[in-house]
């Protein structure tokens, strides 16, 4: 049996166990994963690095043009999102990070701790350091870690279709060889260009609004007719004139 296969069978099991109201519904889980484990639920006022790692993983449900801070406190941003999060995959909204939530995350990620139709490979054509950009190279790829994330939210709301990145981080010597903007958001690895595929490219920037992303480019921007950019720069700058945004 397949890594995946076994991780979403003991997924399977984990949420029967967590409906039948058993010691897993208030034990955080005994499950093993991989890439991150959560020892313990988790719900409005706890704070810590597992609280970190989980709005890592949520930060795509923010609601509409909002963005989640990533800061290891659950507040109410953070129970909101969670709530989010349950109601896309068919949880019971609570707004508190158990069992059933947890186990589910362990399905949609990899022991890399990237989420499922998407990699590092992916967010990184430029170079397998991820060096030579505005920040470090554990910086870079932290952030596009979050950025994955966001797009695998992206992904689902979309209906689980595939989304093509055409590029993620770049070095100042790749974003120099594309022609890229001195201080383009791909040089701190947090942004993705988008190319169109089972969703035009407006579709991908209108619903993006809904995922957490500060900055959002599309067709009608300069230089953005054939690919929709996303990123997390720190103020909201969208900007797509032929999508209505």
């Amino acid at each position: 049996m397949s890594r995946r296969a076994l991780r979403l069978l003991l997924s399977i099991v984990m949420l029967i166990a967590a409906s039948l109201g058993g010691v897993l519904a208030t034990a955080g889980t005994a499950q093993a994963d991989g890439c991150y484990t959560w020892s313990r639920t988790l719900s409005a006022g706890a704070s810590g690095a597992d609280v970190t790692q989980l709005q890592i993983r949520v930060a795509g449900y923010p609601g509409s043009g909002g963005v989640l801070a990533i800061d290891g406190a659950y507040g109410p941003a953070t129970t909101a999102a969670v709530k989010r999060f349950q109601s896309a995959y068919g949880l019971a909204a609570d707004g508190i990070a158990g069992p059933a939530t947890f186990s589910k995350i362990y399905a949609l990620q990899d022991d890399d701790c990237t989420p499922a139709h998407f990699s590092y490979a992916e967010l990184n054509t430029c170079n397998s350091t991820w060096s030579g950009g505005a920040v470090s190279a554990t910086t870079a790829k932290s952030n596009a870690l979050r950025t994955m994330w966001k797009l695998e939210a992206l992904r689902h709301a979309l209906g689980d279709e595939p989304i093509r990145v055409t590029s993620g981080f770049r070095s100042h010597a790749c974003n120099d060889a594309v022609g890229g903007a001195s201080g383009s958001r791909h040089l701190y690895g947090d942004a993705a260009d988008l190319g169109a595929g089972p969703h035009s490219l407006c579709r991908l920037a209108q619903q993006a609004r809904n995922h957490g992303f500060n900055g959002i480019l599309g067709p009608g921007y300069p230089g953005h007719n054939d690919h929709t950019h996303v990123d997390h720069r720190s103020g909201r700058f969208w900007s797509a004139p032929s999508c209505g945004i």
